[in-house]
């Protein structure tokens, strides 16, 4: 008997902040159950005017709904990242149809680096690195692990996440990388 899909899975976005930069990195792959249904969905993008990167992790339709109403937010509060944010899972927490998508994002600006969850949260990592999605854990291990090399924040994502694929079967290694400069 085979094993029937429990729903879609898959995604591994890390976003690492090093140097004079912050990146973020996604994996292609998007998984009904055990099947791979699509091995090249783009995950991370930029937004509000190209100074904003998101990455998501969760259902597709919903995260595109969620890049909207962030694009929303980031107008009203003249790109003030950290405010958006904070308005946004105000709305994510208490709107009956917000409350419904299940995603996570990832979101970085020159200054700020936050994961934003439909549980209202808006959190900042103390170290500037951020994994979420099925592979999270592993990506997170690897960047924690190469911070200290001789690697810029590009070279540490893009080998995290390779790292990443081979562990988790929900992550590929077909990448989206967005790079902002920090200074």
């Amino acid at each position: 008997m085979s094993e029937q899909p429990k729903g879609w899975r898959g995604t591994t976005i890390l976003s690492v902040r090093k140097g004079d930069k912050v990146v973020i990195v996604g994996d292609g792959q998007v998984s009904l159950g055990n099947t791979v249904i699509k091995a090249n969905a783009r995950k991370v993008r930029k937004i509000g005017d190209g100074n904003v990167i998101a990455g998501f992790a969760g259902s597709t339709a919903d995260a595109f709904a969620l890049f909207e109403r962030l694009e929303e937010k980031l107008e009203r509060y003249n790109g003030q990242l950290t405010r958006a944010c904070v308005e946004m899972a105000k709305d994510w927490r208490t709107d009956r149809y917000l409350r419904k998508l299940e995603a996570m994002m990832a979101v970085v600006d020159k200054d700020v680096s936050l994961i934003l969850t439909g549980n209202g949260d808006v959190l900042e990592p103390a170290d500037g690195i951020i994994a979420i999605g099925s592979g999270g854990n592993f990506a997170l291990a690897a960047a924690k692990a190469l911070m200290d090399q001789d690697l810029d924040a590009e070279e540490i994502g893009r080998r995290s996440l390779g790292i990443a694929a081979d562990i988790c079967v929900y992550t590929n290694d077909n990448l989206t990388v967005e790079t902002l400069d920090t200074k």
